[in-house]
């Protein structure tokens, strides 16, 4: 057994965590407003309303792209994850998350564009046939959480080198 996590203190677990948890958001919440702010123009608010309120849009996107990034992986940690993640149960943990966003995606989008007419799509906005949900945020949240994930998961164990602790 010559794997140097298998060395590791079980008790650095849990800077593991905070470690993968801030590369995880520090990629997703740039990569959620980029995308929110590339996709105005496949919503109406982009041709219809002033400068300030798509502003205000793509930042109260963001937001709650934040807290549904946050609310998925934190429900498959809760469910699927142990202390050792994400060097152990990494996929079990990141395909419940990514599942997550795009049901809840899936829903939002109808919910707000059918139900309470928060939002509509511009006539750029390619729609899956049968559900009529846009292509592109369906596609933010396969790709981001995705991205974001492999990019917060340790590769090898000398990645992970906890600081000392002043005494």
């Amino acid at each position: 057994m010559n794997d140097p996590r298998s060395r590791r203190n079980p008790a650095d677990d849990g800077a593991l965590w905070l470690l993968a948890l801030r590369r995880y958001f520090a990629f997703a919440i740039p990569a959620h407003f980029a995308w929110e702010v590339a996709q105005l123009p496949l919503y109406t608010i982009w041709y219809e309303d002033p400068p300030g309120k798509v502003a205000f849009a793509a930042i109260h996107c963001t937001g709650g792209d934040v807290m549904i990034t946050g609310a998925s992986l934190l429900g498959a940690l809760l469910v699927f994850g142990n202390r050792r993640w994400p060097d152990e149960r990494y996929i079990t943990v990141a395909a419940p998350a990514v599942f997550a966003g795009i049901a809840y995606t899936i829903f939002s989008e109808w919910h707000n564009t059918e139900v309470r007419n928060s939002w509509a799509y511009s006539s750029l906005m390619p729609t899956l046939p049968g559900l009529g949900t846009g292509l592109s945020p369906l596609l933010q949240w396969l790709v981001i959480p995705i991205v974001a994930l492999w990019w917060a998961r340790p590769r090898h164990a000398s990645q992970f080198k906890p600081v000392e602790e002043a005494s």
